[in-house]
């Protein structure tokens, strides 16, 4: 299973809501569209989530220290958590607000066809965006269904990457829909159920990212997948007889693992020093990921 490059992902999201910020909000104030509005805003969010998340993995590669003695890593989900919170706030709220507004106070479009233009030309633009996040999604998930992998998957900037490009893309269609039958019938308030079905959409998605990055917040192992292997690989081991217990803990990029086997009884306590560090080197090269590890040998669990 490859490592997805959720560096790569960001930036392509960056540049692609960036370009669509700028259309949208043009076009917000000439048509007087609030779905428009809504996407200006929704896009001009992800733009900051997006340096957030660079921010994140910055900040998640610093060094260890006395106070921090295992790194920074899970840094990365703060401010992932952060940005959940921002889809939900600054996107989901005031969507829900426009559309509100625009809902007891509707107003007719303007020069309409400029929205469907920059609309479409938003779905083109998060539609590169999200093949992508799924370039690298399909990486790291293997043989996984999307939905497994979104749940199972340790790596939290690209899960917000994932749900913001697919809240984008699916807003966009939902404003593209809302337009449409506006034209067609004349009727302002399509403008504003579309509006607030953007609203209602953004918030879903952030409360699925929340609960996904909460869990690596607290504390969580490694992905399921990555976790067998390395116990197989632990079992396969000729030093090593049985594995007892196995604790993983998932820090940002990096992994920590504690681990309590039963060693071969015909070595001496030198061997078996030497067979632990053995196997804790060829551990870190296998999943170089692993940054720290704790070995204890024992007779019984």
């Amino acid at each position: 299973m490859a490592k997805a490059n959720s560096l790569k992902t960001i930036f392509y999201a960056l540049g692609a809501n960036f370009s669509i910020f700028l259309t949208k909000l043009a076009a917000a104030i000439i048509t007087g569209s609030g779905a428009m509005a809504a996407e200006a805003v929704h896009s001009l969010a992800d733009c900051g989530n997006q340096l957030l998340l660079l921010l994140g993995m910055r900040s998640a590669k610093q060094p260890a220290t006395p106070e921090h003695p295992l790194g920074h890593g899970k840094a990365i989900y703060f401010w992932s958590f952060l940005v959940a919170l921002m889809l939900f706030s600054v996107g989901g709220t005031y969507s829900l607000y426009e559309g509100w507004h625009k809902l007891h106070d509707p107003e007719p479009l303007r020069r309409a066809w400029i929205a469907i233009a920059v609309l479409s030309f938003g779905i083109v633009a998060e539609s590169f965006s999200m093949w992508g996040c799924l370039h690298e999604v399909n990486k790291a998930r293997g043989k996984r269904g999307i939905l497994r992998w979104f749940r199972e998957s340790r790596q939290s900037e690209l899960i917000v990457i994932f749900g913001e490009d697919l809240a984008a893309l699916l807003g966009l269609v939902f404003a593209l829909i809302a337009i449409l039958l506006t034209i067609l019938t004349g009727n302002p308030l399509f403008d504003a159920i579309g509006t607030l079905a953007i609203g209602v959409l953004l918030i879903v998605v952030a409360v699925f990212i929340a609960i996904e990055v909460k869990a690596l917040l607290i504390g969580q192992s490694v992905d399921p997948e990555v976790r067998d292997r390395i116990k197989a690989f632990l079992e396969a081991r000729p030093e090593v007889v049985r594995v007892f217990n196995m604790i993983t803990l998932q820090l940002g990029p990096d992994v920590m693992i504690s681990v309590k086997a039963e060693m071969r009884r015909d070595a001496t306590a030198l061997d078996m020093v030497n067979a632990i560090n053995a196997v804790e080197r060829d551990l870190k090269l296998e999943f170089p990921e692993i940054r720290w590890s704790f070995f204890e040998p024992d007779f019984e669990d």
